[in-house]
């Protein structure tokens, strides 16, 4: 999952219930089975724009949508994720399928001490020695471990960019010079015609 994404309340609410439930069940084992199979429902939703839309408008009625559902997900998923996913559809919830696999997920990386990380390169490729520092820096900024996921960005020039939550962290070659851009704007050209005196002199 993409640490982009805003989750609301009622999201929240659905998916502590079903951890709840998953404790009772078996605990976190049975947990992060339970936030797999809901992640890859939520891909599945994301990724078909006319199923997504089947789940959420009002044109359609709410026994017709279980009855889709019924048969789209029961036997391809645990028992446990197939009651919870039509108990939301009962309560007319099923277009916050998708959000709440972000809750449950959000709530499972916290209670492993992971923090989901959106990290952008220009190739999506960061060499080793880069995760490796990125991980240590949000180790020691959150005290969590970085769950990193990488993104291309071709309009970068190098660097990285993460965004974590709503935050981004922009350490980019073009921001970089943009800043310095900015400070020569604001400081003005007089300030840097002295530090450059001073460095010839």
């Amino acid at each position: 999952m993409a640490a982009t994404k805003n989750i609301d309340e009622i999201a929240t609410v659905y998916a502590q219930s079903l951890l709840e439930v998953c404790d009772k069940a078996g605990g976190n084992a049975v947990a992060e089975a339970c936030s797999s199979e809901l992640r890859e429902l939520a891909e599945i939703i994301r990724g078909n724009k006319k199923f997504g839309e089947f789940l959420k408008t009002p044109i359609v009625g709410n026994d017709k949508r279980k009855a889709a559902l019924d048969k789209i997900v029961k036997g391809r998923v645990s028992d446990l994720v197939y009651r919870f996913v039509m108990v939301l559809a009962n309560h007319g919830r099923a277009g916050r399928i998708a959000d709440v696999a972000d809750a449950f997920d959000a709530l499972m990386q916290d209670r492993l001490g992971r923090i989901e990380v959106d990290m952008f390169t220009v190739d999506g490729k960061a060499s080793d020695d880069v995760l490796a520092t990125v991980k240590a820096r949000v180790k020691a900024a959150f005290a969590k471990d970085a769950v990193l996921h990488q993104y291309s960005d071709p309009n970068m020039i190098g660097g990285v960019k993460l965004r974590i939550g709503d935050q981004l962290i922009d350490g980019s070659v073009a921001t970089q010079l943009r800043n310095m851009r900015e400070a020569v704007s604001t400081r003005g050209t007089g300030a840097i015609r002295s530090r450059l005196g001073d460095f010839l002199a």
